[in-house]
């Protein structure tokens, strides 16, 4: 056996399908299948049941699990060691990002660290900042941005990037748009545009009506902060924006600050094992590229 059909026989594990197992390994499906059963083949034990429609481990291979992912940690440690020594860092880094997140600074430090770390395999993934901050607690994604409500989530490392106060936004012709500032009551008449659960602006919001026992209606939910713009601005609802996403369209909206919401919305970079070479590196890239960005209320 080699460590290569070891990396196959874990991924088919965790992710419990072989197409996913393949994507994430970036090689065909036939290939993973192909290296998993000459394991098996090796070893004289069929690893996984294949009768479902989810892949499940056998005994066989509830047994082979854990020192398979502890034979690739004891590779991976070697070159991290060596790397340490000669300078070179190498090994594999997922980023988790925030869906519809288009903050150019982290794109810059994944440049730059991919320039000075060519050795370093990066994978970027998208998803919900509440699964996004799971994915680094249980260490299957290194380091994230999230969005979160007040302050970091806790028990990690983390950098503010954006810390804002809450605005709603209207077109020039609704009735709210005369107002210098409103607050979440006079809201509640009209239907509201916003990011969906699980994204640091909503939880905010969420926090706030509960604690003044008020019950908006949601009218439509985007992820992207453009997206709620363009349905306010067409007279679907009231959009619920941090001050500077309003602030970036006010060509076609009024913004107007939520008097009685005073917590933030965080914009956070988190991580969790600040030891590891590829983790350490990204967040001084990330600490460089952020210094002239962060924002507060």
């Amino acid at each position: 056996m080699d460590l290569r059909q070891l990396e196959y026989f874990v991924a088919v594990a965790e992710e419990r399908n072989f197409t996913r197992a393949a994507e994430r390994v970036h090689i065909s499906q036939s290939g993973v299948s192909a290296q998993i059963r000459q394991l098996e083949r090796e070893l004289g034990a069929e690893l996984f049941d294949r009768s479902a429609r989810a892949v499940t481990l056998t005994v066989a291979g509830i047994a082979a699990l854990d020192h398979a992912r502890a034979a690739l940690a004891a590779a991976g440690a070697v070159g991290q060691a060596v790397g340490e020594v000669t300078g070179l860092i190498r090994g594999r880094l997922t980023v988790g990002m925030v869906i519809g997140c288009t903050l150019t600074p982290l794109f810059d430090a994944l440049a730059a660290f991919h320039t000075a770390h060519p050795g370093v395999e990066i994978t970027l993934l998208e998803d919900g900042s509440d699964r996004l901050v799971e994915g680094v607690r249980d260490g299957t994604i290194d380091v994230a941005l999230v969005g979160a409500a007040n302050t970091a989530p806790d028990g990690l490392d983390a950098l503010t990037v954006i810390s804002e106060r809450l605005t709603a936004a209207v077109p020039a012709g609704h009735p709210l748009a005369k107002r210098r500032r409103v607050t979440l009551r006079d809201l509640m008449p009209h239907p509201i545009v916003c990011m969906p659960p699980g994204t640091g602006l909503r939880a905010v919001f969420d926090q706030a009506c509960a604690a003044q026992d008020l019950r908006p209606t949601i009218a439509l939910q985007a992820s992207a902060a453009d997206a709620i713009a363009g349905l306010a601005a067409r007279g679907l609802g009231v959009a619920v924006l941090s001050t500077s996403m309003a602030r970036n369209h006010g060509d076609r909206l009024v913004a107007l600050p939520l008097d009685d919401v005073r917590a933030p919305a965080l914009l956070t970079l988190v991580w969790k094992n600040a030891h590891h070479p590829p983790v350490r590196e990204l967040v001084l890239h990330c600490r460089k590229t952020f210094a002239g960005f962060s924002s507060t209320p």
